[in-house]
């Protein structure tokens, strides 16, 4: 009796300690414009829209958004105006009006990058990159901000920084130079920059995961609502979702600033089949209103 009493005991102190795994939050959607670069460096390439870039490629790679291209959006209008004109056939033209629009705006300075090398030796120069017996210790320090597509509101702010050293025989740089390229990410500076980057998406990835995930309601056949959002986002078979009318935006007279809607709950709908960029629900218990094409839904 004892034996079992003491193994009861165990289990419960099993469960008590095991970690809690929370479900993973719907993927929000981001955009990524070119950093400023303020630090006082200049090169022939655009320092800025080098470290965007390889912030968006990061966020990819992270799976946990869905990434929208803001750097060359000036190309995709100008790609849809041109489709407007005769020029092309309407049933293979880009239409315009159909960008997708972000939830968080990501935005940034690039404040401080430098190397700094010390010890002898004039070293090897090879295409722009010097081997040479030196110690170098490089920085580089960014302000990212997230901000929200629908106000303009800045989210969050935070300073991330980076900075590697090396000791002896050192990869540096001279003259014009890409971070993106692999002799450039082997220099001290480049690994500096690396680590930015990685703190850059751990800080995105942490706040993004505060602000309530939206979606839109895209069609409405009989009993079935149809959700933009499938499982490229994380949607699943029974999931359920809240779906709102959204009202007169309120606007602070003052700043200009949207403050908010004034929304009220439709229903609930609860999803039975997900696409790659869709998804149908039905709605579970009693409604409130009718849902209605271009209603918000939230988690």
């Amino acid at each position: 009796m004892l034996k079992k009493i003491s193994i009861c005991i165990f289990l419960m102190m099993m469960i008590a300690v095991s970690p809690c795994y929370a479900v993973k939050s719907l993927k929000k959607t981001v955009a990524v414009f070119d950093f400023k670069n303020d630090s006082g460096f200049r090169s022939k390439g655009n320092l800025g829209q080098d470290f965007s870039t390889q912030l968006n490629d990061a966020l990819i790679q992270s799976g946990e958004f869905i990434v929208l291209s803001r750097k060359d959006l000036d190309v995709v209008m100008a790609e849809q105006d041109l489709a407007q004109s005769d020029r092309f056939a309407k049933s293979t033209s880009a239409r315009t009006g159909k960008i997708v629009a972000s939830q968080i705006l990501i935005k940034g300075q690039i404040t401080e990058f430098e190397e700094n090398t010390s010890g002898g030796g004039q070293g090897l120069s090879i295409k722009g990159f010097k081997i040479g017996a030196k110690k170098s210790t490089a920085h580089i320090a960014v302000i990212i901000q997230l901000i929200d597509s629908t106000t303009g509101e800045i989210l969050h702010s935070k300073r991330v920084e980076g900075e590697a050293k090396s000791g002896g025989l050192s990869l540096g740089y001279s003259g014009d130079f890409d971070i993106s390229s692999s002799n450039f990410q082997k220099t001290p500076l480049g690994k500096a920059v690396q680590m930015a980057i990685d703190r850059a998406v751990n800080f995105v990835s942490k706040k993004a995961a505060e602000v309530d995930w939206r979606g839109k309601v895209v069609l409405v056949k009989g009993d079935e609502v149809f959700i933009n959002a499938g499982q490229n986002v994380g949607v699943q078979n029974g999931d359920t979702f809240s779906v709102w009318r959204e009202g007169e935006a309120l606007i602070d007279p003052d700043t200009g600033i949207e403050l908010g809607r004034d929304s009220s709950k439709v229903a609930d709908v609860s999803v039975f089949s997900v696409e790659d960029k869709f998804s149908k629900a039905r709605v579970v218990g009693a409604a409130q209103g009718e849902i209605q094409k271009g209603n918000v839904v939230k988690e």
